[in-house]
């Protein structure tokens, strides 16, 4: 029931911040290469030409570190553009290393590697002609490494160096697939959440225009009852017993009226857009003055924390029913242990404003599982689409329901953005 708190999504943006890391990884083991080879090893390679090239890659990855913070959108020919900057560079290295017959060479694969990962085909086969085009040319244009490379102990350098290359590729490759791979499976993740929201949100849909035509229907016979009971009441004035069970009877119809009024208000507001502005303070005690007309038998614990009763609202409309809807849930989980007890806390938490609802029933079969299947119920006489309805009014204003056990009971937290429901 809790929604991720961050999403990872595979394409060019994702590419781009792995490309980012790796330039970073390769300045740092080119640097330390060129200057292990030529300070410590005495091997005579251009020095300077080598240090040039890896100074062009150290301000490319400044710029693209900045890039990165920019709030545009990456594009896909942009991150095929960094991509083609670092093999460059790295085929620029290679010229002055040996070319094609350095044991580096297949480093040339990893651009191809994260490309096929990120990129769509025609992407990938245009990385794929760059490097394959830069493999060319190193064959057979190229600084030749020093002699001493291939002698006897010269061999054993070169396939130390192949051994360094191997393990170099094997964790590059791990890890950034990995981390491409993963995103994936994000991706896949909130694909299926995304479809089972919109079913049902459909689900919801479909109740609420069911809905809307029962009330319409319903306001006829509530208002012709409306108009009987009184007169049965004056019929009947000496039966005590009757005309007790008829002012409430009445008192059930006026509240029936009162219900139809409120939904028909609600939909204007859901209309109009215009959310209404109110204190935290004025919303709960609202919601609770309405709680105690439908639960008068419910034994209510407020705790409001007075930084959070100050905070104006832009209430949207549904928040009050999701709001009323955890309220009633606890308390009828509370009955069901013989208790009437139901808590409420009212806080901020830092960029979030809390609402959480404590029973004293017996809790959650399992917490963390899906709790607000839409149209099952853990109740003999519910419906099944109040937690489903809070849970959709939390999702809609980027919130979130979160539940588990307190060890006498169970509690529902509703965590919603100050950001989007407070008022500026």
């Amino acid at each position: 029931m809790k929604r991720p708190s961050t999403q990872q999504r595979i394409g060019p943006r994702t590419l781009f911040r792995s490309l980012a890391w790796l330039r970073i990884c390769a300045i740092a083991g080119q640097s330390t290469a060129v200057l292990v080879c030529a300070l410590w090893m005495r091997m005579d390679i251009p020095l300077l030409p080598l240090m040039v090239g890896i100074g062009l890659l150290a301000v490319f990855a400044v710029f693209a570190a900045w890039r990165l913070n920019q709030p545009w959108p990456i594009r896909q020919w942009e991150t095929i553009l960094h991509v083609g900057v670092d093999t460059l560079v790295l085929g620029y290295l290679l010229h002055f290393t040996g070319g094609a017959s350095n044991p580096f060479i297949t480093l040339l694969l990893i651009p191809i590697a994260l490309s096929a990962a990120a990129l769509t085909v025609n992407a990938v086969l245009a990385v794929s002609a760059l490097v394959g085009a830069a493999y060319v040319v190193l064959l057979f244009w190229y600084v030749p490494l020093p002699l001493s490379m291939y002698s006897t102990n010269g061999f054993s350098l070169h396939v130390l160096g192949m051994g360094v290359n191997f393990l170099i590729m094997a964790v590059l490759l791990g890890f950034f697939i990995n981390r491409l791979a993963r995103a994936v499976r994000l991706q896949q993740l909130e694909v299926a959440r995304v479809r089972e929201r919109a079913l049902r949100d459909e689900g919801i849909l479909a109740i609420a225009t069911q809905a809307a035509g029962a009330a319409h229907e319903l306001n006829t016979p509530l208002s012709t009852m409306r108009t009987l009971l009184p007169e049965l009441r004056r019929e009947h004035v000496s039966d005590t017993a009757l005309a007790e069970d008829l002012e409430l009877l009445e008192g059930q119809v006026d509240r029936c009226r009162t219900i139809l009024r409120e939904m028909v208000a609600f939909g204007k507001a859901q209309l109009s857009q215009e959310p209404e502005l109110l204190t935290v303070d004025s919303f709960i005690h609202g919601c609770l003055e309405r709680f105690q007309l439908l639960r008068p038998e419910a034994d209510l614990a407020l705790a409001l924390d007075q930084e959070a009763a100050r905070t104006v609202l832009r209430t949207p409309p549904g928040l009050r029913h999701a709001l009323l809807n955890l309220l009633n849930n606890a308390a009828d989980a509370s009955a069901l242990n013989q208790s009437q007890a139901v808590a409420l806390t009212v806080r901020r938490d830092g960029g979030w404003l809390e609402l959480i609802v404590t029973d004293h029933g017996p809790g959650f079969a399992d917490p963390t599982g899906e709790l607000s299947e839409l149209g099952r119920s853990g109740k003999q006489t519910g419906l099944g689409i109040g937690l489903a309805l809070a849970e959709a009014t939390a999702e809609r204003l980027d919130g979130e329901i979160i539940a588990f056990n307190t060890g006498h009971g169970a509690q529902m937290r509703l965590r919603l953005p100050l950001a989007v429901i407070a008022a500026p």
